[in-house]
C-alpha cells in the first residue's frame, strides 16, 4: 500500500529564461550567491569565419595551372550517337533503357559530361559498342557466362 500513497509536492522556485541566465548580470548575481557558475568562450563566436584569408589563399592566387575535370571526348560522343541511331533509339529511349535522365545522354553525346564508369558501362551494354579503352567504337564482346 505504501507504493500507492500519493503525496502532493509543491516546488516553489522561480525559473528564469535561458536569456536571463546568460546575461552578464545574471552570471555576476549567481556568483555572489555562491552558486557554481561555468563560463566558456565559444571559439570564433559571433564572427564570420568563412571568409578569413589564410596562407593557402595567397598560394592559390599564385597558382597558374587551370584545374578542371576531364570530360568525355567528342569521339566517344559520336560513337554513342552512332550506336544509338543504329539501334533506332532516341536520346530519351536510350536514357529510359539505362535508367538515366535524357540530359545525361545529351551531355555524353555533346562531350560535356564528366565520365562515370557506371553510366558508361550501361551505355556500352545498351548500344553494344565499346566506349572505354583503346577499342572505342568496336563491337562489345559478349561476356562469357560462368558455369
Amino acid at each position: 500500500m505504501a507504493e500507492s500513497d500519493w503525496d502532493t509536492v509543491t516546488v516553489l522556485r522561480k525559473k528564469g529564461s535561458a536569456a536571463q541566465s546568460k546575461s552578464k548580470q545574471a552570471v555576476i548575481a549567481a556568483q555572489r550567491r555562491g552558486e557554481d557558475v561555468e563560463t566558456t568562450k565559444k571559439w570564433s563566436a559571433g564572427q564570420n569565419k568563412q571568409h578569413v584569408v589564410t596562407k593557402n589563399t595567397a598560394k592559390l592566387d599564385r597558382e597558374t595551372e587551370e584545374l578542371h575535370h576531364e570530360r568525355v571526348t567528342l569521339e566517344v560522343g559520336k560513337v554513342i550517337q552512332k550506336g544509338r541511331q543504329d539501334k533506332g533509339l532516341t536520346q530519351k529511349d536510350l536514357a529510359t533503357k539505362i535508367n538515366e535522365k535524357p540530359q545525361v545522354i545529351a551531355d555524353y553525346e555533346a562531350g560535356k559530361a564528366i565520365p562515370n564508369n557506371q553510366v558508361m558501362g550501361k551505355i556500352e551494354r545498351a548500344i553494344g559498342l565499346k566506349l572505354r579503352g583503346k577499342d572505342i567504337g568496336l563491337p562489345l564482346d559478349p561476356v562469357p557466362k560462368k558455369k
